[in-house]
């Protein structure tokens, strides 16, 4: 391939890489200790004005590029120090109310949007101050509709009238309150000092006098107490020796129904000794039964796996020599193919060797003939007739004619008795060459002699015995 087409395709393949990586970039998550803010092209709101910013707390969202950016808002609580002095009350007197407020960007949905427009991108610094300004404002104000004395006393009164107004004002800016701690109110006047000390003053003056009535209660209660005391002696006297005659009446009832107790429950216990005696008896028989069955279970358990594994070990052995006695079969009976096999191929060859050598044995027979066949195959006949008379005569050579029996009829000719007709006819039942080389698609050769006409011999009959020749 082309190493410019190559590199043109290494850099697309570069270039796709780097859009998709800048494309996923731009999904962003944002953390839960923050508030993400995109802006840019946002959408319009239900009233058809353009949206200004979506805000996303605990989640992702994907900023479209070019079109939109985003940014974040801390969450993290802002501590802010408000150190209020000279604040008019509702009777005309500067106080100083040094408090703490612990704010924080606000996770509601109308106060976060409220939040993205108007704190995004300002600075931990800027946001305190701007914070700190709408407290002020609400401190002054609440402190001038209260007495001093509600300031001072009811002093949850002063921080709920505080936490509503001040969280009103702060989520218009996206804020909200977490926490008010007021430290300490004072004034320059000692009018606060003042009713301290007034009620220090009252504070002592109420335990003095509560000191002097327990006294006097005292005495008048330590009177009444020792002559209830005597009134009570005496009938707890009384009482006591009429509760210990009860109580000896109780006790002499109680040990004999105690006494009867113990008699029942010693009967109740023997028996019941007696019978768990039994029952344990009986459970320790019942137990040996189990152990010897369970005994005589894992014995013949036993003597079933012996015979079990044996059996398998014993057909596994069998399976094995079987199958090993298959494979010498298998390779006895290849090696017997392989040989026939081999002997055929042997053959097949000395047969084609023979054949060859005769073909070529003939070819050199006729080119001594000078090409002329018949000349040639008359020099083979001629080379082989005595071996051809040779198997005519063996033909009949070792047959035993016990008896002859020669019916004459008085029909012979030219000069042949009965017999010698039944010789030469015996010699003529031998195929003759001419018919053997009419059969094989051949014609004899006239040297050998020519085909005699056939002639009938009538009135001769000849009945003969053979002897049979055991082989």
């Amino acid at each position: 391939m082309n190493p410019e087409i190559i590199f043109l395709v290494c850099a697309v393949v570069l270039v796709l890489v780097s859009f998709l990586a800048w494309i996923c970039s731009r999904y962003k998550k944002c953390p839960s200790d923050k508030i993400m803010v995109v802006y840019g092209s946002i959408g319009k709101n239900k009233d058809g004005t353009n949206r200004s910013a979506k805000c996303i707390h605990g989640g992702a969202e994907f900023v479209i590029p070019v079109f939109q950016s985003y940014a974040y808002l801390d969450l993290t609580p802002i501590s802010i120090q408000v150190d209020l002095k000279n604040a008019l009350s509702k009777q005309n007197i500067r106080i100083d109310v040094p408090s703490r407020f612990t704010v924080g960007i606000s996770t509601e949905t109308g106060v976060m949007q409220n939040a993205a427009e108007r704190l995004l991108g300002l600075q931990l610094s800027e946001i305190q101050e701007l914070a700190k300004d709408i407290i002020f404002g609400q401190l002054r104000l609440i402190i001038a509709t209260m007495d001093i004395e509600e300031i001072n006393t009811d002093r949850d009164k002063f921080l709920a009238a505080v936490s509503s107004n001040v969280e009103t004002e702060l989520k218009k800016i996206g804020l909200r309150l977490i926490n008010v701690n007021v430290t300490d109110i004072s004034d320059e006047s000692g009018y606060i000092a003042a009713l301290g000390k007034e009620a220090a003053a009252k504070a002592i003056n109420d335990a003095k006098k509560s000191v002097a009535e327990q006294d006097r209660d005292g005495s008048i209660g330590e009177a009444n107490a020792r002559m209830d005391q005597r009134i009570k002696v005496s009938e707890a006297d009384s009482i006591a020796i009429q509760g210990e005659n009860e109580a000896k009446m109780k006790i002499a009832m109680s040990e004999a129904a105690l006494r009867e107790k113990e008699a029942e429950a010693l009967k109740i216990a023997t028996t019941a000794e007696k019978i768990q005696a039994a029952k344990a008896l009986e459970e320790s028989y019942v137990a040996e039964q189990a152990a010897e069955q369970a005994r005589r279970a894992k014995e013949l358990a036993t003597l079933e796996a012996d015979i079990i594994v044996r059996a398998e070990a014993k057909k596994k052995e069998m399976e094995l020599a079987a199958e090993a006695e298959a494979e010498q079969i298998r390779r006895r009976a290849q090696g017997e193919a392989d040989a026939i096999f081999a002997k055929m191929q042997a053959e097949a060859r000395g047969m084609e060797e023979i054949l060859k050598k005769q073909a070529a044995g003939f070819a050199e027979i006729v080119k001594s003939a000078g090409g002329d066949a018949d000349a040639a195959l008359k020099l083979l006949i001629a080379d082989k007739l005595e071996e051809l008379m040779r198997v005519q005569v063996d033909a009949i050579k070792n047959i035993k004619i016990d008896k002859v029996t020669v019916w004459d009829g008085g029909q012979g000719g030219d000069g042949k008795t009965s017999t010698a007709n039944f010789i030469s006819g015996m010699m003529k039942s031998v195929p003759p060459l001419n018919e053997m080389f009419a059969m094989a698609g051949m014609q004899l050769p006239s040297i050998l002699g020519e085909k005699l006409p056939e002639s009938a011999e009538d009135g001769e009959k000849v009945e003969i015995t053979e002897t049979p020749t055991e082989e």
